[in-house]
């Protein structure tokens, strides 16, 4: 066996194969000497040392001599330091890792060829039966072969360097620093009794702006250690072959080819924010092991090993992509209270959350519970917000759902179950699906309207019941056309597929269709259409008001008509209504001054937007701050904040929460209140939202699918019996969970 790379994961690799079998030849190939080491401390979970222990005991007890452990994390912003404890944390030298694990393998007999470049991965493959490459993240063996690995890296926005100070933090401390070139950040934890790491990091363009592209080693590290001198108490900043770098985030579509197979950064990287580098390739490492093992068919066990590890690493990758985008926005935190700020820093990749901090340190977060204005043994769910002359009990909204069960635009019964039990279901806010303002701007045949008087009686009837049988929950509606994506099958029939029979001219922006060769072209609006469909949206939102809604909601997302105005790569147009995003924004805005004018002063309005295309050449995040800020401007109470579903050719960065950072961006950038939504699925992460202070109401759909009483259980969950979710009557008898049997 060749081992192509001596970092921590080649090693452990080699010496987990050895030990598995004496009579292996296992050979490490690296171009380093034994003690050059790039990095100072590395940072190991105790999950991973748990895998460590399993697999090697020897190596165990090594580690467990020289690690250096603490519980507290500080954060220090504009002058105050926040601590937060309960954390765990377990840490040692890369060096001494290094030579632990050199040692290790020493004794096992592998053969370890320092100073040494490997033959290629191919030459290896020709007379070894397996060929590991843990080459790290520049890895040759990558390139080489991309053809059929197919990496995909991406280079992130901010620079950074690795540093050490010749003292151990008492805590692992993050520090932010204002200076008159933008914001830089510190990340710092010990290694040993008496040396840390220090990261410094900060954008791009105030990397270059702070003059450090011109900088050598020996500048930058003194540079550093005079922005962050109170944090090091004036001490100096040592460096280790130092620079300043980009963080590349590496996925690979296979991490195997033949006998050759990446581990480590080779296959994978995750920002050193939630220090996972190494972590991730000892337990490659574990894995890779473990798989050979079972399986005596080297591509079973290359199948395994990829099997059990690939989504560990990327719902790992998904946690660091949240924090790194933390960090790479943080000028956009820095005005949240200390308490606040912290509670943000602390749960920026989700993988931390409110309930998890409860449990780790009551008092911080009981004290950030009481910042935001939670009532004892009130979960931050559970208060009330205000919009307009609405005051909405919880937090909770059932967000809109298409359910494609109307007859010629008339909801029905299902309409007044689905609506009317997600209401006796505890949510403070319950919206109906896009409601469409003519027959033309349907979705497809089933959809809901109130384009008609008849219409509107049938809405009126649902509010009734939710008003009478669940008091104190609101009933919004969200009023929608659907442009070019109408026309088309129920989605259970086929997703944006037209009609076979029976279809109806489209409507959009600019005559582009949304699937070229599959769904039909539609008409751009001339001046009198868009007149004609400016006075609809008027007319149902006359109708929305008699029927009894509370709040309306104009529909500019998902690709949708107004929608098809706001973006670029819908929006093709040459008149005022098309060109720069003011001019997109003119006919959406028309259209909301109408329907605001037309809805009830004291009653609210929201607009939903797709805060990205998800698309090259398509709306940014900056676009989504501007068009937020115009609908406040023009009297929107909330913005709705989604993403994408504009274009077919989107590539959403999916995962738990992955729109929220949108809705964050503009609730704190404009001082706009903003619904979050987006993959929302527990009421453990509506609440780290509300109290991160990046959202204002949490909307979740899936959920109120699985069950309607979702909200009502959530309270139940958290011990919570407070007026904010009451529990109908009929229903009390049913307000605890219901005993499963034995537990012993």
């Amino acid at each position: 066996m060749a081992v192509v790379g001596g970092g921590p994961g080649g090693l452990y690799a080699a010496a987990l194969l050895k030990r598995q079998d004496p009579t292996r030849e296992i050979t490490v190939w690296e171009r380093n000497a034994p003690s050059d080491t790039f990095g100072f401390g590395v940072v190991l979970s105790d999950e991973t040392l748990g895998g460590i222990r399993d697999a090697d005991p020897v190596v165990y007890e090594a580690l467990r001599r020289e690690l250096v452990r603490w519980d507290d994390i500080d954060v220090v912003h504009r002058g105050h330091r926040t601590t937060s404890t309960g954390h765990g944390f377990a840490a040692l030298g890369r060096r001494r890792l290094l030579e632990l694990l050199h040692a290790r393998c020493a004794d096992l007999g592998v053969r370890l060829r320092f100073r040494t470049e490997a033959p290629p991965a191919a030459v290896l493959a020709g007379d070894h039966d397996l060929v590991i490459a843990a080459d790290g993240v520049h890895s040759r063996t990558r390139e080489t072969h991309a053809a059929h690995f197919r990496p995909r890296i991406t280079t992130h926005r901010c620079r950074y360097i690795w540093l050490a100070a010749d003292f151990p933090f008492e805590a692992f401390r993050f520090e932010i620093a204002e200076t008159e070139y933008g914001v830089m950040q510190l990340h710092a934890y010990p290694y040993s009794t008496d040396s840390s790491t220090v990261i410094v990091e900060m954008r791009e363009e105030v990397w270059r702006a702070a003059g450090f592209h011109e900088l050598d080693e020996a500048e930058s590290t003194a540079r550093c250690a005079k922005i962050f001198a109170e944090a090091l108490g004036g001490r100096e900043l040592r460096a280790n072959n130092s620079t300043w770098t980009a963080f590349r985030t590496v996925a690979n579509a296979r991490w195997s080819h033949g006998n050759t197979v990446l581990i480590g950064d080779a296959a994978h990287t995750a920002h050193f924010s939630i220090g996972s580098g190494t972590k991730l390739a000892v337990e490659d490492a574990v894995a890779l092991a473990a798989a050979v093992a079972a399986h005596p068919a080297l591509d079973e066990a290359l199948t395994a090993y990829e099997t059990e590890r690939r989504p560990v690493v990327e719902s790992t990758q998904r946690a660091a992509r949240a924090s790194l985008s933390w960090f790479e926005e943080l000028a956009g935190h820095v005005d949240r209270p200390p308490r606040r700020f912290a509670f943000d820093l602390l749960t920026r990749s989700r993988r931390v959350t409110h309930a998890n901090l409860r449990l780790r340190d009551p008092a911080f977060t009981a004290a950030v519970e009481a910042d935001f204005g939670c009532p004892p043994g009130t979960p931050p769910m559970f208060t009330p917000f205000r919009l307009r002359g609405l005051t909405l009990r919880n937090r909770v909204v059932v967000s809109p759902m298409d359910l494609y069960v109307a007859e010629d635009g008339v909801p029905g019964d299902f309409h007044l179950v689905h609506l009317g039990s997600r209401a006796l279901g505890g949510a403070g806010l319950v919206m109906t699906e896009m409601v469409c303002v003519s027959p033309e701007g349907r979705i497809t045949p089933g959809c809901a309207g109130l384009w008609t008087d008849g219409q509107a009686e049938a809405w009126a009837r649902t509010a009734d019941f939710v008003h009478a049988q669940s008091p104190g929950t609101a009933l919004g509606v969200q009023l929608g056309h659907s442009g070019r994506k109408g026309s088309t099958r129920r989605m259970w029939e086929g997703i944006d597929q037209p009609l076979p029979e029976g279809n109806w001219p489209l409507v959009a922006a600019s005559p582009l269709p949304y699937r070229a060769g599959v769904n039909q072209t539609p008409t751009a609006l001339d001046r009198a259409g868009l007149t004609a469909v400016r006075e609809q949206f008027t007319a149902a939102a006359h109708r929305a008001a008699r029927s009894g809604f509370d709040l309306l909601e104009l529909h500019c997302a998902h690709g949708y008509l107004l929608s098809s105005f706001l973006s670029p790569l819908t929006n093709h147009r040459t008149d005022v209504y098309g060109g720069d995003l003011t001019a997109r924004l003119r006919y959406p805005l028309e259209v909301f001054d109408a329907v605001r004018e037309a809805w009830p002063a004291d009653r609210p309005m929201t607009v939903r937007i797709s805060a990205t295309d998800w698309a090259e050449g398509g709306t940014t995040a900056a676009d989504a701050v501007a068009i937020a800020r115009a609908f406040a401007d023009h009297g929107a109470d909330a913005i709705d904040v989604s993403t994408g579903q504009v274009v077919p050719e989107e590539e959403p960065a999916f995962g738990r929460s992955y729109q929220t950072p949108y809705a964050d961006r503009i609730r704190n950038e404009l001082g706009v209140p903003v619904i979050a939504v987006g993959a929302i699925s527990s009421w453990d992460d509506v609440n780290s939202l509300l109290l991160a202070g990046r959202a204002d109401l949490c909307a979740l759909a899936r959920p109120h699918l699985y069950d309607p009483h979702w909200t009502l259980h959530a309270a139940a969950e958290q011990e919570y019996r407070g007026p904010a979710a009451p529990w109908p009557a009929p229903y009390r008898a049913g307000s605890r969970r219901p005993p499963t049997g034995r537990r012993d």
